[in-house]
């Protein structure tokens, strides 16, 4: 099964592409690519880790005087 991916033209790897563990498929078009020096796709990781530098950049940013916090703030909290 071929990977989706979000840039249409970045190359998918084949239907045959046996990639495990890192390990690249010198037989596939995409592996080939990557072994070349090509960047790996942004995928979910990287607009998670994105999100949690927002939330921890609020977090620091939060000034309870302002917001009118009691004694105890419990903003950022989840």
């Amino acid at each position: 099964m071929a990977w989706q991916t979000l840039d249409p033209t970045r190359t998918l790897h084949a239907e045959t592409c046996n990639m495990s563990f890192g390990r690249k498929d010198a037989t596939c078009p995409r592996c080939k690519e990557l072994l070349a020096g090509d960047s790996p796709r942004k995928g979910w990781s990287d607009k998670k880790r994105r999100q949690e530098q927002q939330q921890l950049e609020a977090i620091r940013n939060h000034d309870c005087k302002k917001a009118g916090c009691m004694i105890v703030c419990t903003f950022g909290d989840w």
